[in-house]
C-alpha cells in the first residue's frame, strides 16, 4: 500500500488562533500530529501551510514543507495544490490529517487508506464511531452519517440522522473527519461549485455525494481521542498527554 499523508496547517483559527503552534508538552500540536503520522505506513508526510511561522516551525522540527496559496477556502484545496507541486499520479492515495489531531492513533490513518485502496469503486474513504453518548445525537457539533449495506454514505448532517437513533441501540454514527482520497477525485473536486447542501449543513464531503463519488465509510478500528478546537480541549490533551 502506497500513500501520502498532507497535514493542513492555518495559523488563522478563529477560536484558538496560531492553533498548529500551540504548546503541548514542550512541542507544537503540530509536530505531535506529524509525529503520529510517521508512525503510520505512509511513504510521505507534508505539512502544507501558507503561513512563514508554521513553514519555520515545521522545518525546525523536521518535518516537509509545502507553501501553498494563502486563497484556498478549504483543507482539501490545500491539499490539491500540493498532490499538484508533487506530481502525484491521479491513482495515488492521499490522506487529509487534521493538524489539531495530536493523539490521532497512526493505525486509523493506515485503516482509511487501506479502505480506499480495497474498494476500488468509491472516490474517497472516511471514518465513524458509534455514539454511545445519548446527548451527542442531538448536537449539531457532532456530525452524523449513515451508510448502506455497502459502507457507502448515503448522507452526513449536524441533524438527528436515523430521526430516532438511539445511544443504547448503538445505530448512530459519529462522523470522524479523516479522509483518503484519489488524486484524480480531487482534481474534480477544485472544479465543482460550492452545493446548497454543503452550504447548509456546512459540511463539505456533501460536495462530492452531490456529484456522485461514492464515499465508503468504516467504523474506526480504535477509539481517536477528540481534536482540538477549543480552550478546554487544549487543557484536555495536555493533561492527556503529561499523564503519559
Amino acid at each position: 500500500m502506497s500513500f501520502t499523508v498532507v497535514i493542513p496547517a492555518r495559523y488563522a483559527a478563529t477560536r484558538l488562533p496560531g492553533k498548529p503552534l500551540l504548546d503541548i508538552a514542550g512541542k507544537p500540536m503540530l509536530q505531535h500530529t506529524y509525529e503520529r503520522a510517521l508512525q503510520s505506513k505512509a511513504d510521505l508526510v507534508v505539512v502544507a501551510t501558507d503561513d512563514e511561522r508554521i513553514q519555520q516551525v515545521a522545518t525546525d522540527f523536521g518535518a516537509k514543507v509545502c507553501m501553498t496559496k494563502s486563497s484556498h477556502a478549504s483543507g482539501t484545496d490545500r491539499i490539491q495544490e500540493v498532490s499538484c507541486q508533487l506530481a502525484m499520479a491521479e491513482s495515488h492515495i492521499v490522506v487529509n490529517v487534521q493538524s489539531d489531531e495530536p493523539l490521532i492513533p497512526p493505525n486509523v490513518i493506515n485503516q482509511v487508506a487501506a479502505n480506499l485502496e480495497q474498494h476500488s469503486e468509491v472516490g474517497i474513504a472516511t471514518l465513524c464511531e458509534t455514539i454511545t453518548v445519548k446527548e451527542e445525537i442531538c448536537d449539531s457539533n457532532s456530525v452524523k452519517v449513515v451508510m448502506n449495506s455497502q459502507g457507502h454514505a448515503l448522507y452526513f448532517s449536524r441533524a438527528t440522522i436515523p430521526w430516532q437513533g438511539s445511544a443504547s441501540a448503538k445505530n448512530c454514527y459519529r462522523h470522524i473527519g479523516i479522509y483518503a482520497y484519489r488524486v484524480a477525485v480531487l482534481n474534480q473536486f477544485i472544479q465543482w461549485p460550492v452545493c446548497e447542501l454543503e452550504v447548509t449543513e456546512k459540511l463539505e464531503q456533501l460536495r462530492a455525494l452531490y456529484n456522485d463519488v461514492d464515499i465508503h465509510v468504516a467504523v474506526s478500528s480504535e477509539n481517536i481521542p477528540p481534536g482540538v478546537d477549543t480552550e478546554h480541549d487544549l487543557e484536555l490533551v495536555r493533561s492527556h498527554v503529561g499523564a503519559n
